[in-house]
């Protein structure tokens, strides 16, 4: 890894550290997005609004394997039956990462920029006392969370980005690095012209304009596998 990559790996690292957001490029073989990617438990409201209004993809709260494991969230494709969970056929992958969609119990429609942080918060601090070894399983899940709901989780491969690359994959790697709890939140950026995913250069742009590190995957990959 060169000096220059190694600077933008460990400002990503501090970015996180200290509860602030940044952006991974995936491959351009895989997806080719960006997603905008914020430790879980600093998310507030207003960074739900920022998800929304400058990338504009779909918020999901990404958890590593081991704890949704300990709850009994499935991958969404083996907890339904309709015939069109069978055969996904994806071009940049084997599977899905999609676990369950939930709210927390203490939220009212659970879309709005209020109710989403909640949720989000929540499922990062029970992440965390799970990662510490607290007893929580699928009845205590039940108990705070409802599904279907509003913040799409995702469940990261077991063997994390040793096993996939996607994004669910590197922001848990990069939260790990940080010292964070195993919960990452990330939000595709599209472009407001083409409806695509915004090319990398202009996603490197609005990272300098906005001062929030750019990192891409396979740097992430080089450094933490």
């Amino acid at each position: 890894m060169s000096r220059k990559q190694a600077g933008r790996l460990d400002r990503a690292v501090a970015a996180f550290r200290a509860g602030e957001p940044v952006l991974i490029h995936d491959f351009a073989d895989r997806e080719g997005e960006t997603d905008i990617v914020y430790p879980a438990d600093a998310v507030a409201p207003a960074d739900v609004a920022r998800m929304r209004n400058d990338a504009g993809g779909l918020v999901c709260l990404a958890l590593s394997d081991a704890v949704a494991e300990a709850v009994g969230l499935p991958f969404l494709e083996d907890a339904l039956s309709h015939p069109a969970t069978g055969d996904h056929d994806l071009a940049y992958d084997d599977r899905s990462s999609f676990s369950l969609p939930v709210n927390h119990r203490d939220t009212f429609t659970g879309i709005t920029d209020e109710d989403r942080a909640r949720t989000i918060g929540e499922l990062a601090s029970m992440a965390d006392a799970v990662e510490a070894g607290v007893e929580y399983g699928p009845d205590e899940f039940a108990a705070e969370f409802r599904s279907p709901g509003h913040v799409h989780v995702l469940r990261g491969a077991p063997g994390g980005i040793a096993d996939r690359v996607g994004h669910t994959e590197l922001g848990l790697a990069l939260a790990a690095e940080a010292g964070r709890p195993p919960a990452v939140v990330v939000c595709e950026m599209l472009d407001d012209g083409s409806g695509a995913a915004l090319p990398p250069d202009a996603a490197r742009e609005y990272a300098r304009r906005h001062d929030v590190p750019y990192v891409e995957g396979s740097e992430l990959v080089e450094a933490l596998r």
